[in-house]
This record gives structure tokens, C-alpha cells and sequence, in this order.
């Protein structure tokens, strides 16, 4: 066999291995995950007519300035008198507020669905449909804590949207938005579920629905779809520092939404559950010095007086770590189980004190309208007496008192101005007698300040990281 010949006979064989090796059933090769993108032309074109937009109109309050005015000094008032000719000057030109924000149809009778921050203290309220029409909104109801607020407009045979569920979503599931951002009307914008169950600072009671559709002002109030045209969200809030959107966008839950609607058509309001503790989280350290194995659960760092929790037997130092069946991994999760469960209804939780597991049974209360009453459970007609020590304390746990050998103290949890940050208690001592007194708990704490001398020097002894020393309070 010739040379040429040879090298034309290797160069076939490595091309026949190079088919075979390409020429792999098609079953054996990966499957593509994402076979494309979208299209919402149909979603938009069925689902656009429910979506309306919103517009508010708060009147100035001329009795607020002529009151501000009635608070000028008589000095000036002497002077307008003496030098302005004809008095007091006339009340300031003040123009009407005006707001705008989007939502939707839930029933052809003329119910809308949009966020309480839309519509929040609004003298006029027109909603505005895609046909045009504009109606004039009377508020059924709203709620603060979830920001959801229920419209009536007087129109029937109205184009309604389809309600869907949340609990349903997947993250990475693709999501559209259809609103008025910048009163730009009917504006659509898509994007794909970033997380669930998000808890934002500023609302504890809503499991937000994070996304990064572009939402902007004016988008509030809008419904949320998936690709089969439901609504599983309430557009409500950005995350932002520019007040425009940087990719963050939160919605509420349209289950949530849809229980607040049904309490607020038949209430007018919004019935949640209480359980009276204040709560912390757990991180790496507080997790090691209470004996777990990992961060979770959420912390009682204080037990309101006469609250559910109270007469359940929560103890502060308590780590609550599953409530009513529900597995509590962040403190932030907690708020939002109790809020869900109905007042008066009796549940279980499951706690770790001491290291040791225990299951209680809590009784449900209601939470109060003014969040203020709410921290501070039935005790709202005793005033703290220790704040006017410039201190705020709770009660001491076993555990704590145990580790640094003590038979009785109140941990600071805060040291404002006034005489105990002049003498030196900082936040995390363990306030352990004042004036020579003992301190077994806040409302001990509160007696033995009570009966201060008005003026003078008294003694505190605290105990700092298991170190006892002697504080002189100077009082005012």
C-alpha cells in the first residue's frame, strides 16, 4: 500500500469516529431548560381592560392653617394690627394634593383592588378605565398593615381580571405588570420571580413576592400576572435609591390580598392574631451561647404583661422555633403565622429553653388597631417609670441570671439621655438592684422608681459580662 494511499485511509477512519461521536441518540443529550422567550401579546389583550388607573384628590385643610394661625404670639398679632392695614393676612393659597396609582377589577359589580397608600386619606378617588369612563370610588375599606384598600364604583357588566394563587408561583417564573408608572396608562412590563416569602422593615404581616419587573411610581396598586393570565400579586413596593426602579420590585400575595378583601366586605376592617412578645434574631453567636446547633427561630427578648404569650407561659430567652405547624427559620417569619391565625383560636408552639424543647399551648389574641398598644400589651395605664431614667429594660431569663450566678435582675436592653447613661449602664448590663432595692422584673423596676427621692444619689449595682459593679445615679 502506497504512502498516499495510507494517509487517505487514517484521514476516513478519524472522520468516521468524529460522526459516530456526533450521531449520540438525542436522548442521552442534556435537555434545554428554556426552550424561549414569551409572548404576552394575548395575556395583555384579555387581561389589559380589568386594569384601571387611580387618581386622588386630598382638599387642603383651611381649618388646620387658621389653627396654626390662631398659635401666632400677640406680639405679631399686635403688629399685623399696628402696620398690616387690615389685620391678621389671609389664609395662604394651599392647592389640592393629587396622587396617582393603578388596580384593578375583581367583580363586574364595580369592586377595584389597590394599595391603601394609593388612596390613603383621599377626599376624592376616580377610577379611570381603558375605555375612557371615568367613575368616582367610594372606599369600602382598607388596611394599613397589608396596604390593601377596597374600592366600589357604581358601573356593572365591568371587565374583570382572573384571580389566581401566589402560593402556586415558582421562583424564576415569569411575571408581567400592567399599570400607570409616571401616569404613563396601560404601561406592560415583564420580568421573572426573584424570591418568596420576602419580610421588608417596614411591614411584618405580608410574605412579599419579589421580582424584578420594572416598576415605578404610579405602577402601586397593579396587578401582577403569570403567563396564564391570573393575578398572583399587588404590585406595591420598589427598592430604590434614586425613587426609581434599580431591579427590586416587591407584590403582595393575591391570597393574602383576597382574605383581607372578604374581611373588609364583611367587617370594614382587618381582624389579626396577637401573641405580645418582642423578638430578635437568632445569629451565629446568640445561636452557639444558647446551645443550637445553627441560627433559627426567633428570640423572645421580652413577654408584654397580660398578653397571650404571657398567659401561655413564654419565658424571655425563650427561641420560638415553630408556630402553629409552621417551621419558624427567621424571627421575621414569626409576625406573619400569628397574624393569619384568627383570635381566640388555640395553638401550638414549640420552644427551646434551656436547650431543651418544650410545646406550649397559646391562646390566640387580637391584635390591637394602635401598634403602640401592642407593644406595650395591658400595661398602656402604668407609665414605664424607668424611662424616666433614660432606661428601657425586660425581664431577665434564668438562663442569663444562671450564667452569671444571679438571683434576680432586669437586662437594659437601651440607654437614652438622662441619668443612667451619665452613670455609666450601657445596653446589655443586668440591672441587678437600685437604691439598694432588687429588681426581679420591669414592673419591679417601675415600683422601686417610683419611690425615688425627688432629687439626690442613688446606688445601682450591675453586673456587666459577669463582672458586679457599682453605679451612682445622680437624680434630676
Amino acid at each position: 500500500m502506497s504512502r498516499l494511499h495510507r494517509v487517505a485511509v487514517c484521514t476516513l477512519m478519524l472522520l468516521a469516529g468524529l460522526l459516530s461521536a456526533c450521531s449520540e441518540p438525542a436522548s442521552e443529550r442534556p435537555q434545554p431548560l428554556v426552550t424561549g422567550l414569551p409572548d404576552f401579546t394575548a395575556l395583555v389583550e384579555k387581561e389589559g381592560p380589568a386594569v384601571v388607573n387611580i387618581s386622588t384628590v386630598t382638599h387642603r385643610d383651611e381649618e388646620a392653617v387658621r389653627e396654626s394661625l390662631e398659635q401666632i404670639p400677640e406680639f405679631f398679632r399686635r403688629f399685623f394690627e399696628q402696620f398690616g392695614g387690615e389685620g391678621m393676612p389671609p389664609l395662604p393659597e394651599q392647592e389640592d394634593a393629587r396622587s396617582l396609582g393603578s388596580g384593578f377589577i375583581i367583580s363586574d359589580d364595580g369592586y377595584v383592588l389597590t394599595n391603601n397608600h394609593v388612596v390613603a386619606e383621599a377626599d376624592e378617588i376616580i377610577v379611570r378605565l381603558q375605555d375612557r369612563r371615568e367613575l368616582k370610588a367610594e372606599l369600602v375599606g382598607a388596611d394599613e398593615q397589608s396596604d390593601i384598600a377596597l374600592l366600589k364604583v357604581d358601573a356593572e357588566d365591568l371587565p374583570v381580571a382572573d384571580i389566581g394563587s401566589s402560593s402556586d408561583l415558582k421562583v424564576g417564573e415569569w411575571v408581567l405588570a400592567i399599570g400607570a408608572p409616571f401616569g404613563f396608562d396601560s404601561s406592560v412590563t415583564a420580568g421573572i420571580v426573584s424570591a418568596k416569602g420576602r419580610s421588608l422593615p417596614s411591614d411584618s404581616y405580608v410574605p412579599f413576592i419579589q421580582t424584578d419587573v420594572a416598576i415605578n411610581p404610579g405602577n402601586s396598586g397593579g396587578p401582577l400576572f403569570n403567563l396564564s393570565g391570573q393575578v398572583v400579586g399587588i404590585n406595591s413596593q420598589i427598592f430604590s435609591r434614586s425613587g426609581g426602579y434599580m431591579g427590586v420590585s416587591f407584590a403582595i400575595p393575591i391570597d393574602m390580598a383576597m382574605d383581607v378583601v372578604g374581611q373588609l366586605k364583611e367587617h370594614g376592617k382587618v381582624s389579626r392574631g396577637w401573641l405580645g412578645v418582642l423578638i430578635q434574631e437568632v445569629d451565629r453567636d446568640l445561636a452557639e451561647s444558647f446551645g443550637l446547633d445553627q441560627p433559627h427561630g426567633a428570640l423572645v427578648s421580652q413577654v408584654l404583661e397580660g398578653s397571650p404569650a404571657e398567659a401561655a407561659g413564654v419565658e424571655p430567652g425563650d427561641i420560638i422555633t415553630a408556630f402553629n405547624g409552621e417551621t419558624i427559620y427567621r424571627s421575621s417569619e414569626l409576625p406573619r403565622w400569628v397574624g393569619l391565625v384568627k383570635p381566640d383560636t388555640e395553638v401550638p408552639m414549640t420552644v427551646i429553653r434551656d436547650g431543651e424543647e418544650q410545646e406550649l399551648e397559646v391562646t390566640i389574641g387580637l391584635l390591637p388597631d394602635d401598634p403602640e398598644m401592642a407593644l406595650r400589651g395591658d400595661s398602656t395605664d402604668k407609665p414605664d417609670a424607668a424611662l424616666a431614667l433614660g432606661l428601657k429594660v425586660r425581664a431577665a431569663s434564668e438562663t442569663e441570671l444562671d450564667r452569671h450566678d444571679l438571683k434576680s435582675g432586669v437586662v437594659v436592653t437601651e440607654v437614652s439621655d438622662g441619668p443612667a447613661r451619665k452613670a455609666g449602664i450601657a445596653s446589655g448590663d443586668i440591672l441587678v438592684t437600685l437604691n439598694n432595692k432588687p429588681v426581679n422584673d420591669p414592673r419591679e423596676l417601675a415600683e422601686v422608681v417610683a419611690g425615688l427621692p425627688e432629687s439626690g444619689t442613688v446606688a445601682a449595682l450591675v453586673n456587666r459580662n459577669g463582672n458586679p459593679r457599682f453605679l451612682a445615679l445622680k437624680l434630676p
